[in-house]
């Protein structure tokens, strides 16, 4: 049976990788390591190796870098006192719980499907998170009414009057163009109700000048058939990325290339091109 078109289950499969990753680079606690997550990083280390050898790259690169970046620009939005994030489809992400031992006043909310929202509100809980700063909701960013979408999660745990971001990081590319432009419509439509409002996710590129582009499309392949999903390259240049934002309706539109925004900063970069950028989309107040 084909899974629905508001079937995002299978996605949660890197969620326990990419948790692992992130431990391992000292940017998590080991609460969030799972089981699953430790036998996957051990299985694919053989692969990584020879992608980083062959590739000048591998999957810890895009997920480390495209974190870092994501990152950057919400300190930058925390530090003018944009306190109110939500971040959809967070999996196993310790941002918000590493966030939240910084910033008191900090109020997060994190969304996933109903099982990992189960299990990372359960692993919150043990963390001793504040629950009346830091919590998890159900949401599946397809479904346009009810509990779980994305506008009933907005309407009903932030306060309109103040700024807002929204994070996605590893989501969009499981979904194809026409899908997620209505999305991200809906999605800036929502955020309209907001004085201001940043929405922060990774994309990846086609990569037909990347010296490697047919080995790439050829791992994505492999991608789309571990997680049953489709994993989309998206757009052409950043200009195409910044077109389609501007047409969804946001004033504002940044696109990353980590190559660029994070030499010296120890972090793994791609060599021959990095395939993941990381977009800033802004609405401007008045």
């Amino acid at each position: 049976m084909q899974p629905s078109r508001t079937d995002t289950s299978s996605i949660s499969f890197t969620a326990h990788y990419t948790g692992y990753v992130w431990y391992k680079q000292r940017w998590s606690d080991p609460a969030f390591v799972t089981r699953k997550g430790r036998l996957l990083h051990a299985l694919l280390q053989p692969l990584e190796l020879l992608a980083r050898a062959v590739l000048g790259t591998d999957i810890r690169t895009t997920l480390l870098t495209r974190h870092a970046l994501i990152d950057r620009e919400l300190n930058k939005n925390l530090a003018q006192g944009h306190l109110q994030v939500l971040e959809l489809a967070a999996g196993l992400s310790p941002r918000g719980w590493a966030l939240r031992q910084k910033i008191a006043q900090l109020h997060y909310v994190e969304t996933d499907l109903p099982a990992m929202a189960q299990h990372k509100a359960d692993l919150l809980s043990r963390l001793g998170a504040n629950p009346g700063f830091h919590h998890v909701v159900t949401c599946n960013i397809l479904a346009d009414h009810g509990d779980d979408s994305l506008e009933s999660v907005l309407t009903r745990h932030f306060d309109t009057r103040l700024p807002i971001t929204v994070i996605s990081e590893g989501l969009v590319n499981y979904f194809p163009r026409p899908v997620i432009n209505a999305f991200w419509a809906r999605l800036s439509l929502a955020l309209a109700h907001f004085p201001s409002a940043c929405y922060l996710t990774d994309v990846y590129t086609e990569v037909h000048e990347h010296r490697f582009a047919g080995l790439i499309r050829k791992a994505n392949r492999m991608l789309s058939l571990l997680t049953r999903s489709t994993f989309t390259l998206h757009f052409k240049d950043h200009e195409e990325a910044q077109r389609q934002f501007h047409q969804a309706g946001f004033d504002r539109v940044e696109v990353y290339d980590p190559n660029l925004e994070l030499k010296g900063t120890g972090l793994p970069l791609a060599r021959g091109g990095a395939v993941v950028r990381v977009l800033r989309a802004d609405q401007i107040a008045g």
